[in-house]
């Protein structure tokens, strides 16, 4: 080989790693401002959350009823503005704290579960799925940081 044959060949070797680098600068980069996919999957939570209940709330319970329960919750979450539509590809635009507090959800789970016809036996049942479902989240990356007492406050 001759020595421009070596030129050319570092050249085009320098060329393709600049564009390579570029390229996966520009995806990572993108990336990083869209929010992380998570799959919510009904009867994946409707499971994990009935294998966490306590066996009294188990007892109570159909898996029919922790489902009914699950779909009361997202549908909370909703209204709330923390399960919006569209989110494929959305960039986090997040303009303000939303700070959850269980007394709400749990006052929300009781009285919807009422007008729903499906009938706790024990309000502690409430609690037990909404805190089920709650890890159920954090298990599939789905909840951000815990607010702190001034958040709360």
């Amino acid at each position: 080989m001759d020595g421009i044959t070596i030129v050319f060949a570092v050249i085009a070797a320098i060329l393709v790693f600049v564009i390579a680098a570029v390229a996966i600068g520009r995806e990572a980069h993108r990336l990083d401002a869209v929010a992380p996919r998570v799959v919510y999957q009904l009867d994946e939570a409707v499971d994990f959350v009935c294998d966490r209940l306590p066996e009294s709330s188990q007892a109570r319970l159909t898996p029919e009823e922790v489902e009914q329960l699950l779909l009361l919750h997202m549908r909370w979450l909703h209204a709330k503005g923390l399960q919006p539509d569209r989110v494929i590809d959305r960039k986090q635009d997040i303009g303000e704290q939303v700070v959850i507090t269980e007394d709400t959800l749990i006052a929300y789970l009781l009285g919807e579960a009422e007008r729903e016809g499906i009938e706790l036996l024990d309000d502690v049942d409430a609690v037990a799925v909404a805190d089920a479902h709650l890890r159920y989240f954090e298990a599939i990356g789905a909840v951000g940081p815990s607010a702190g007492l001034d958040d709360v406050l």
